[in-house]
């Protein structure tokens, strides 16, 4: 085992540990970054297909380097994962890869301890940067193992192709399964979803302008004003979509995003559902040999079902059960960007945040006010 001494330990080479690495590296302050898996930005280079970002370009770049002006103005998949590259060698970054995170603990000198499964790590802070989407979250289906069908997780998904001509049941309708409906009609499939619970949709483009902007713009105003407008804008872009099997939510978009329920970004699945190439079906009863019950009692033929069950942070695996009931919430977000106990200072949090106004957006802000709270408390000086 290998005792390694650093100053700031960065967990997780995305776009959150690397745009705090990257603020870091423009201050010319020394850090470490460890990676669990061997390359940089891993989950997005094993996100399905057609995947881009929801948001604007001009709003998405992470601190100090913009995309370049040749990138369209919604980034795909594999050209995100050449700016994060990119981004790295811009600013050297080079993380230790292939460590995985097995715990952290503070020691009786305050420093924090961090052992992978290869090594040991001691360093004043650490920035956990593991992301909202780390460990897949695939729910035991009543019946499941009766099913002769294929069962996949969304992680497992890349593309429509292998379903042509198939009953394709996607399960759940986030941002997910909402665009893995659409690739697979795209592929010749028949999708259907299955939508337990109202769901609340904003297009990303509302009358040809992008979404995001003007989220940014609302996010400004007193809650009840941006929720107001929220709701406005959402009745004249997506309409009243209950008599399609969608739903309607008791609060504006806004709201329910500040509760932790991200609304959906629709990049074109609510006019298929209008137009009944996309059907929608209620929760699901019981899965058969090859057909499965709705909560309806309708029972439909199906050829496969993707999980769009969405994922979970994993910190207690690492965190461990006693800091994680202090500093972790009931849906295994973290609580704060950081905690001023002195028990837990020098440990922050980055990306755990899903808002309307972009993730990545919000990356940039945050990773700036960290940096600023270290300063601000002498515990570095630049």
């Amino acid at each position: 085992m290998q005792l390694n001494n650093f100053t700031t330990l960065i967990i997780g080479a995305g776009p959150a540990g690397l745009a705090m690495a990257g603020r870091l590296a423009q201050l010319g302050l020394p850090f470490t970054v460890l990676e669990a898996s061997d390359h940089i930005g891993f989950s997005w280079r094993n996100h399905y297909d057609r995947l881009h970002l929801h948001t604007v370009k001009e709003y998405s770049a992470l601190p100090h380097l913009p995309f370049p002006a040749s990138y369209p103005t919604y980034v795909p998949r594999l050209q995100f994962v050449e700016y994060l590259e990119q981004y790295a060698e811009h600013f050297n970054i080079r993380p230790k890869f292939n460590q995985k995170v097995s715990s952290i603990h503070r020691e009786q000198n305050g420093l924090w301890q961090v052992q992978t499964e290869t090594d040991l790590f001691t360093a004043e802070r650490v920035i956990v940067a593991t992301g909202y989407n780390r460990v897949p979250n695939a729910p035991e289906l009543p019946g499941q193992r009766n099913f002769r069908g294929i069962i996949w997780h969304s992680y497992e998904y890349r593309n429509g192709a292998p379903f042509r001509n198939e009953n394709v049941l996607v399960v759940g309708m986030g941002n997910t399964g909402a665009e893995l409906a659409l690739d697979l009609l795209e592929n010749g499939a028949k999708p259907f979803i299955s939508v337990r619970s109202p769901i609340n949709i904003i297009r990303r483009e509302v009358f040809g302008r992008p979404a995001q902007p003007i989220a940014i713009l609302l996010s400004k105003l007193p809650n009840w004003l941006c929720d107001y407008l929220s709701t406005l804008t959402q009745r004249a872009s997506v309409g009243d979509v209950s008599v399609y099997g969608l739903g309607k939510p008791k609060h504006s978009p806004t709201y329910d995003n500040r509760r932790g329920k991200t609304p959906v970004i629709d990049v074109g699945t609510i006019d298929q559902i209008k137009a009944g190439a996309i059907t929608v079906v209620p929760a699901i009863e019981r899965i058969n040999a090859k057909t499965i019950t709705f909560s309806d009692g309708r029972e439909l033929p199906f050829d496969a079902i993707i999980l769009a069950t969405g994922y979970r942070t994993g910190l207690s695996t690492f965190l461990g059960d006693a800091l994680s009931a202090q500093l972790v919430n009931d849906r295994g977000y973290p609580k704060k960007l950081w905690f001023d106990e002195a028990p837990f200072q020098g440990l922050y949090f980055l990306g755990f945040s899903v808002p309307v106004t972009g993730v990545l957006n919000l990356l940039n802000r945050d990773s700036e006010r960290i940096i600023d709270h270290i300063v601000e408390n002498n515990l570095i000086s630049v």
